[in-house]
Protein backbone atom coordinates (compact mmCIF):
# COMPACT_ATOMS: atom_id res chain seq x y z
CA UNK A 1 0.00 0.00 0.00
CA UNK A 2 2.83 2.37 0.91
CA UNK A 3 4.43 1.73 -2.48
CA UNK A 4 1.22 2.58 -4.31
CA UNK A 5 0.80 5.81 -2.35
CA UNK A 6 4.42 6.76 -3.03
CA UNK A 7 3.93 6.14 -6.76
CA UNK A 8 0.72 8.20 -6.81
CA UNK A 9 2.50 11.01 -4.99
CA UNK A 10 5.29 11.04 -7.59
CA UNK A 11 2.84 10.98 -10.50
CA UNK A 12 0.83 13.83 -9.00
CA UNK A 13 3.86 16.02 -8.19
CA UNK A 14 5.39 15.33 -11.60
CA UNK A 15 2.16 16.37 -13.34
CA UNK A 16 1.82 19.42 -11.10
CA UNK A 17 5.39 20.63 -11.68
CA UNK A 18 5.31 20.22 -15.45
CA UNK A 19 1.86 21.76 -15.78
CA UNK A 20 2.92 24.90 -13.91
CA UNK A 21 6.22 24.88 -15.83
CA UNK A 22 4.21 25.19 -19.08
CA UNK A 23 2.26 28.10 -17.58
CA UNK A 24 5.39 30.03 -16.64
CA UNK A 25 7.02 29.23 -19.98
CA UNK A 26 4.02 30.88 -21.66
CA UNK A 27 4.40 33.92 -19.43
CA UNK A 28 8.07 34.33 -20.38
CA UNK A 29 7.46 33.69 -24.07
CA UNK A 30 4.58 36.18 -24.37
CA UNK A 31 6.44 38.79 -22.29
CA UNK A 32 9.59 38.66 -24.43
CA UNK A 33 7.60 38.52 -27.69
CA UNK A 34 5.53 41.55 -26.69
CA UNK A 35 8.57 43.51 -25.52
CA UNK A 36 10.18 42.94 -28.90
CA UNK A 37 7.09 43.67 -30.99
CA UNK A 38 5.27 46.49 -29.18
CA UNK A 39 7.02 47.44 -25.94
CA UNK A 40 6.58 47.16 -22.19
CA UNK A 41 3.19 48.88 -22.04
CA UNK A 42 1.51 45.86 -23.66
CA UNK A 43 3.24 43.15 -21.65
CA UNK A 44 0.56 42.73 -18.99
CA UNK A 45 -2.22 42.30 -21.54
CA UNK A 46 -0.19 39.56 -23.24
CA UNK A 47 0.61 37.58 -20.08
CA UNK A 48 -2.43 38.23 -17.87
CA UNK A 49 -4.22 34.88 -18.14
CA UNK A 50 -1.20 32.51 -17.95
CA UNK A 51 0.28 34.68 -15.18
CA UNK A 52 -2.88 34.48 -13.08
CA UNK A 53 -3.25 30.72 -13.62
CA UNK A 54 0.41 29.86 -12.98
CA UNK A 55 0.73 32.08 -9.91
CA UNK A 56 -2.59 31.02 -8.38
CA UNK A 57 -1.67 27.34 -8.87
CA UNK A 58 1.14 27.95 -6.37
CA UNK A 59 -1.50 27.93 -3.60
CA UNK A 60 -1.35 24.14 -3.91
CA UNK A 61 2.25 24.27 -2.71
CA UNK A 62 1.06 25.53 0.65
CA UNK A 63 -1.27 22.52 0.84
CA UNK A 64 1.57 20.23 -0.26
CA UNK A 65 3.63 21.44 2.68
CA UNK A 66 0.74 21.15 5.15
CA UNK A 67 -0.10 17.54 4.24
CA UNK A 68 3.56 16.52 3.94
CA UNK A 69 3.78 15.91 0.19
CA UNK A 70 6.92 18.07 0.09
CA UNK A 71 9.51 19.04 2.70
CA UNK A 72 9.46 22.78 2.05
CA UNK A 73 8.72 24.67 5.29
CA UNK A 74 5.43 26.60 5.31
CA UNK A 75 7.24 29.52 7.00
CA UNK A 76 9.26 30.04 3.79
CA UNK A 77 6.58 29.08 1.26
CA UNK A 78 3.66 31.10 2.62
CA UNK A 79 5.21 34.62 2.61
CA UNK A 80 6.61 34.25 -0.90
CA UNK A 81 3.41 32.87 -2.43
CA UNK A 82 1.27 35.30 -0.42
CA UNK A 83 3.18 38.37 -1.62
CA UNK A 84 3.07 37.22 -5.24
CA UNK A 85 -0.65 36.53 -5.08
CA UNK A 86 -1.19 39.95 -3.57
CA UNK A 87 0.69 41.66 -6.40
CA UNK A 88 -1.00 39.50 -9.06
CA UNK A 89 -4.58 39.97 -7.86
CA UNK A 90 -4.54 42.79 -5.31
CA UNK A 91 -2.48 45.18 -7.46
CA UNK A 92 -2.22 44.26 -11.14
CA UNK A 93 -5.70 42.80 -11.58
CA UNK A 94 -7.39 45.30 -9.27
CA UNK A 95 -5.77 48.51 -10.54
CA UNK A 96 -5.43 48.66 -14.35
CA UNK A 97 -3.60 52.01 -14.07
CA UNK A 98 -0.34 50.24 -13.11
CA UNK A 99 -0.43 47.60 -15.85
CA UNK A 100 1.49 49.71 -18.35
CA UNK A 101 4.38 50.41 -15.97
CA UNK A 102 7.81 49.17 -17.08
CA UNK A 103 8.18 47.31 -13.77
CA UNK A 104 5.55 44.81 -14.95
CA UNK A 105 8.08 43.54 -17.48
CA UNK A 106 10.88 43.12 -14.94
CA UNK A 107 8.41 41.49 -12.56
CA UNK A 108 7.08 38.81 -14.92
CA UNK A 109 10.50 38.10 -16.43
CA UNK A 110 12.09 37.68 -12.97
CA UNK A 111 9.22 35.50 -11.75
CA UNK A 112 8.97 33.38 -14.89
CA UNK A 113 12.69 32.58 -15.26
CA UNK A 114 12.87 31.65 -11.57
CA UNK A 115 9.82 29.40 -11.80
CA UNK A 116 10.74 27.77 -15.13
CA UNK A 117 14.04 26.66 -13.59
CA UNK A 118 12.43 25.61 -10.31
CA UNK A 119 9.56 23.60 -11.77
CA UNK A 120 11.74 21.88 -14.37
CA UNK A 121 14.21 20.93 -11.62
CA UNK A 122 11.56 19.45 -9.35
CA UNK A 123 9.67 17.95 -12.30
CA UNK A 124 12.76 15.96 -13.29
CA UNK A 125 13.48 15.01 -9.68
CA UNK A 126 9.95 13.64 -9.23
CA UNK A 127 9.83 11.90 -12.61
CA UNK A 128 13.32 10.36 -12.70
CA UNK A 129 14.72 10.78 -9.21
CA UNK A 130 17.49 13.16 -10.29
CA UNK A 131 18.17 16.38 -12.18
CA UNK A 132 21.32 17.51 -14.03
CA UNK A 133 23.92 19.24 -11.87
CA UNK A 134 23.82 22.36 -14.07
CA UNK A 135 20.08 22.66 -13.51
CA UNK A 136 20.57 22.24 -9.78
CA UNK A 137 23.17 25.02 -9.86
CA UNK A 138 20.74 27.29 -11.73
CA UNK A 139 17.95 26.40 -9.29
CA UNK A 140 20.03 27.54 -6.32
CA UNK A 141 21.96 30.40 -7.96
CA UNK A 142 19.75 32.47 -10.27
CA UNK A 143 17.86 33.89 -7.28
CA UNK A 144 21.03 35.86 -6.46
CA UNK A 145 19.98 38.48 -9.02
CA UNK A 146 16.40 37.47 -9.90
CA UNK A 147 15.13 37.75 -6.32
CA UNK A 148 16.29 41.40 -5.95
CA UNK A 149 14.83 42.35 -9.36
CA UNK A 150 11.56 40.58 -8.55
CA UNK A 151 11.23 42.12 -5.10
CA UNK A 152 12.12 45.59 -6.38
CA UNK A 153 9.43 45.24 -9.04
CA UNK A 154 6.84 44.05 -6.50
CA UNK A 155 7.55 46.94 -4.13
CA UNK A 156 7.66 49.45 -6.99
CA UNK A 157 4.28 48.35 -8.37
CA UNK A 158 2.60 48.43 -4.95
CA UNK A 159 4.01 51.91 -4.35
CA UNK A 160 2.87 53.04 -7.81
CA UNK A 161 -0.64 51.76 -7.08
CA UNK A 162 -1.03 53.73 -3.82
CA UNK A 163 -2.52 56.92 -5.40
CA UNK A 164 -5.02 54.82 -7.37
CA UNK A 165 -5.93 52.80 -4.28
CA UNK A 166 -6.54 56.03 -2.39
CA UNK A 167 -8.59 57.66 -5.16
CA UNK A 168 -10.77 54.63 -5.91
CA UNK A 169 -11.28 53.45 -2.31
CA UNK A 170 -11.67 49.98 -3.80
CA UNK A 171 -11.98 47.20 -1.19
CA UNK A 172 -12.25 49.79 1.60
CA UNK A 173 -15.13 49.57 4.08
CA UNK A 174 -16.40 52.77 5.63
CA UNK A 175 -18.38 53.41 8.79
CA UNK A 176 -21.19 53.35 9.64
CA UNK A 177 -22.26 49.85 8.68
CA UNK A 178 -24.05 46.90 10.22
CA UNK A 179 -20.85 45.26 11.40
CA UNK A 180 -19.52 48.47 12.94
CA UNK A 181 -16.25 47.76 11.16
CA UNK A 182 -13.97 49.80 8.90
CA UNK A 183 -11.13 48.79 6.63
CA UNK A 184 -8.86 50.95 4.49
CA UNK A 185 -7.15 49.14 1.63
CA UNK A 186 -4.63 51.96 1.33
CA UNK A 187 -3.32 51.32 4.84
CA UNK A 188 -3.28 47.60 4.13
CA UNK A 189 -1.10 48.20 1.06
CA UNK A 190 1.24 50.41 3.11
CA UNK A 191 1.43 47.67 5.76
CA UNK A 192 2.38 45.15 3.06
CA UNK A 193 5.16 47.48 1.90
CA UNK A 194 6.39 47.74 5.50
CA UNK A 195 6.53 43.93 5.77
CA UNK A 196 8.90 43.81 2.79
CA UNK A 197 11.53 45.74 4.81
CA UNK A 198 12.34 42.93 7.27
CA UNK A 199 10.85 40.14 5.16
CA UNK A 200 12.98 40.47 2.01
CA UNK A 201 16.42 40.31 3.70
CA UNK A 202 15.19 37.40 5.85
CA UNK A 203 14.07 35.41 2.78
CA UNK A 204 17.28 36.23 0.93
CA UNK A 205 19.41 35.00 3.84
CA UNK A 206 17.28 31.84 4.02
CA UNK A 207 17.83 31.15 0.32
CA UNK A 208 21.56 31.78 0.67
CA UNK A 209 21.63 29.21 3.46
CA UNK A 210 19.75 26.70 1.29
CA UNK A 211 22.17 27.35 -1.56
CA UNK A 212 25.23 26.72 0.61
CA UNK A 213 23.74 23.54 2.03
CA UNK A 214 22.61 22.03 -1.28
CA UNK A 215 25.66 22.96 -3.36
CA UNK A 216 28.10 21.86 -0.67
CA UNK A 217 26.38 18.45 -0.57
CA UNK A 218 26.63 18.26 -4.36
CA UNK A 219 30.39 18.96 -4.21
CA UNK A 220 30.93 16.26 -1.59
CA UNK A 221 28.91 13.79 -3.60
Amino acid sequence: MAGVLSALKRVYLTAYNWTVFVGWFQVLYFALKTLKESGYRDVYGAVERPLQLAQTAAVLEILHGIVGLVRSPISATLPQIGSRLYVTWGILWSFPEVRTHFLVSSLVISWSITEIIRYSFFGLKEAFGFAPSWLQWLRYSTFLFLYPTGITSEVGLIYTALPFIKASEKYSIRMPNRLNFSFDYLYAAIAVLAIYIPGSPHMYRYMLGQRRKVLSKAKTA
